[in-house]
């Protein structure tokens, strides 16, 4: 059985403690975390140390930036590489498996005008390729992994696919780097989201979760026996992490997660 994360912002309670409570009453294993910019993930290292004391588990972390290490600026993709080495390094110390991002996020879309970048395809890729080559080495030395999120065609012009991701991850050579799927943007942007799966099971190293319509799985249309199939298939053993936005009253939405997914194959 696949086991199950739940976003922090999703649940009740003033303190990571008391979120764990909710979450293990409702079936999940896990709390994935969320890292926002100005070091702030690094400032919360008391907190998250003494939760994990407490028994909370934390294993990855979600960035929750306003740029990335794909920004056109280059003041901002040094911050934003400078601020993933903070989180990979404080996910180490509390003992994770890694850290979450996207090459962008909201920064230019090919579907709106303008359509097109400042950038060609050659120089994101240049840029790309060096912001993830500085933090994979950076996980490697933290023995951690950073998971490279493909987005959708409307929030990131550049890692749309699993194989755009999988073709970056390998052109720098190292293990540290692996895809971290998001269900949500892989029901849009791929033609089988299943075959993906299998195609990349090599570099699939964590998974997020959230229906078609971004909220909590089982409130839209993706196929979820066929989605959580071919992570069975591929021998996926990570965790499945609720990052969606709740239809319903917010509690009972949480709460049914699990179940829901338990129910679909997981």
């Amino acid at each position: 059985m696949l086991k199950t994360a739940v976003q922090e912002q999703l649940l009740p309670g003033d303190t990571l403690q008391a979120k764990w409570d909710v979450a293990q009453a409702a079936g999940y294993d896990a709390i994935e975390l969320r890292a926002k910019g100005d070091f702030h993930f690094a400032s919360r290292l008391d907190e998250l140390q003494q939760a994990r004391k407490d028994g909370v588990v934390m294993p990855t972390v979600c960035v929750d930036m306003l740029h990335f290490l794909g920004a056109f600026d280059e003041d901002l993709r040094r911050d934003a590489v400078a601020q993933m080495k903070s989180q990979l390094t404080v996910i180490a110390e509390i003992g994770g498996l890694g850290a979450q991002t996207p090459a962008s996020y909201g920064m230019f879309s090919r579907r709106l005008p303008p359509f097109e970048p400042p950038r060609t395809e050659e120089e994101d890729r240049e840029v790309l390729l060096a912001g993830l080559a500085e933090l994979g080495e950076h996980a490697r030395k933290e023995g951690v992994t950073l998971f490279l999120e493909p987005l959708n065609r409307y929030e990131d012009h550049m890692v749309n696919r699993l194989e755009q991701a999988a073709d970056l991850i390998r052109a720098t050579g190292l293990d540290s780097l692996r895809i971290g799927i998001d269900s949500y943007h892989m029901n849009i942007e791929e033609t089988d989201p299943a075959a993906a799966i299998l195609a990349h099971a090599d570099l699939i190293g964590h998974a997020q979760v959230s229906d078609s319509n971004r909220f909590q799985p089982g409130a839209g249309h993706l196929d979820w026996p066929a989605w959580l199939g071919a992570l069975h298939t591929i021998g996926y053993d990570g965790y499945l992490a609720a990052e969606c936005r709740l239809t319903g009253e917010p509690l009972e939405a949480v709460r049914s997660i699990p179940a829901f997914l338990r129910g679909s194959g997981a």
